[in-house]
């Protein structure tokens, strides 16, 4: 079945996108032919196979940022290229085609996490803008990690930012740490900032100029996370078409650091303990034990003391990993720090060349009283939004997501979260002072401004610097 034709002067272009390496899979010679050409014409690296065994043939020996496949191949079909792609942690988008489109095939491509699954016949169009949109994803993606390597190699005074007690106590004790090579257990609520104090208990170690591993226990199966953690050998299991090196071999010479260790399975606990005892390991599928030095640090949200007790975690274990041990504050341990680390990520997430907003003394009030459940992460985040909203101007109380700017609008007067610097108390004062006046006067502004003993003009400049729109005023 032929893709129906592009119309002329409609193919999307790759524009600022990097090409891509296309594997294109099809029993039908005319589809590899038009749909090949049509991509490479945008730029993309294609290479073509006809059966399913041709695709697993060239993973052996070669990476592709996309894979689009037909269903029904030969020997392998494409639903099970997707699960051996999934199971080898491989990171290839992959598009699904069928000319037999049914209901479980769609639902097994969704599950195995697909990009998409298109019937034939398809229009050309559609799936080039498919793979558009995947080369903007994967630049993004790329672009965010070029980020995260950036920060990881900053200097350690910039990677727990704040000078709150709270903080400046958990940096001496990291400091402290730094010369030990015991493990570290870094307890904290979710994104209090537990991998940034790993990572400044790496960077400030003997072991810096090594390299530092992180891992997200959570995010695995309990089936992938012995493969992740220890690394497996073809054939250790279905999907495993080649060796793999795993976390434990690749942070040799440096720091492992493994997120919310409550989550590991209880094999790979008495594996992970095994190699805390005499710094050896087996790969999955594996009779060889290999060895490795590293510096383990473990940091976790739960009560695992609490999970001793539930028979979820070895006590063996627990007291391997907690020689040492670490609290990172919550943000609301911290408000103090809350203008400096909102300066933090304001910079960060500022163009290069474009001067930092400012932000409202309105947004100022609602992000002070906001209590922030999500720590750090959600102010990071809540701040992220905001700069998108306001278009690079400075961020108003508009410009906040909707739970803290509701939590705002909904009282009359609310009360900081902790101590602000004191030209903001007073901003915060004359903002709620305002909102009083206009609630005395029945939200009528020239009876506001005659209680404020101001003028109607100079009330309305007021209520512009403070943000306060219509929404605010009483009804």
């Amino acid at each position: 079945m032929r893709p129906h034709p592009v119309a002329p002067g409609r193919r999307p272009t790759t524009g600022d996108h990097p090409p891509l390496a296309i594997l294109l899979a099809d029993d039908e010679p005319v589809v590899l032919e038009e749909v090949g050409d049509a991509l490479r014409e945008l730029g993309h690296h294609v290479t073509t196979a006809c059966d399913g065994a041709q695709v697993l043939a060239y993973f052996d020996s070669r990476h592709f940022d996309l894979v689009i496949s037909d269903v029904r191949l030969p020997s392998v079909d494409g639903l099970e290229i997707l699960r051996r792609l999934r199971a080898d942690a491989r990171r290839t988008d992959v598009v699904l085609i069928s000319g037999y489109a049914t209901i479980s095939d769609a639902v097994e491509a969704l599950k195995g996490e697909a990009v998409d699954y298109i019937a034939k016949p398809f229009e050309m169009q559609k799936l080039l803008h498919l793979v558009d949109g995947v080369a903007q994803r994967q630049r993004l993606l790329s672009q965010a990690a070029q980020a995260r390597a950036e920060v990881a190699s900053a200097s350690t005074e910039n990677t727990l930012v704040g000078h709150s007690a709270a903080i400046v106590r958990l940096r001496e004790r990291l400091t402290a740490f730094a010369a030990s090579e015991a493990p570290v257990l870094i307890l904290g609520e979710s994104g209090s900032g537990k991998e940034l104090a790993a990572r400044l208990s790496h960077q400030l170690s003997p072991r810096k100029a090594g390299p530092f591993v992180a891992i997200n226990c959570a995010a695995f199966t309990d089936s992938l996370i012995e493969s992740e953690l220890f690394g497996h050998v073809r054939g250790a299991f279905t999907g495993a078409i080649r060796d793999r090196q795993g976390r434990l071999a690749d942070a040799n010479g440096g720091t492992l650091f493994l997120d919310e260790v409550g989550e590991l399975s209880p094999v790979a606990q008495a594996k992970l303990l095994r190699v805390l005892e005499d710094g050896t390991f087996t790969p999955v599928g594996s009779n060889a034990t290999l060895s490795t030095d590293i510096r383990l640090v473990c940091a976790t949200h739960q009560d695992l003391r609490r999970a001793i007790s539930e028979g979820r975690f070895r006590e063996d274990l627990f007291f391997r990993i907690k020689v040492l041990d670490v609290q990172v504050p919550s943000l609301a341990q911290r408000s103090g720090d809350l203008p400096v680390l909102a300066e933090h990520f304001l910079r960060r997430y500022t163009p290069a060349g474009r001067q930092v907003p400012r932000i409202s003394p309105g947004a100022w009030a609602a992000l002070a009283h906001h209590r922030f459940p999500g720590n750090v992460r959600e102010l990071e985040h809540a701040l992220e939004y905001a700069l998108v909203l306001s278009r690079g101007e400075d961020i108003g109380v508009e410009h906040l997501p909707d739970d803290i700017r509701g939590e705002a609008q909904s009282q009359v007067s609310p009360s900081p979260a902790g101590p602000l610097g004191l030209s903001i108390a007073v901003e915060f004062f004359e903002r709620e002072y305002i909102l009083r006046a206009l609630a005395l006067a029945g939200g009528r502004r020239a009876k506001a401004a005659q209680l404020l003993g101001i003028s109607r003009k100079h009330l309305w400049h007021k209520m512009r610097k403070h943000a306060i729109s219509e929404t605010d005023l009483p009804s």
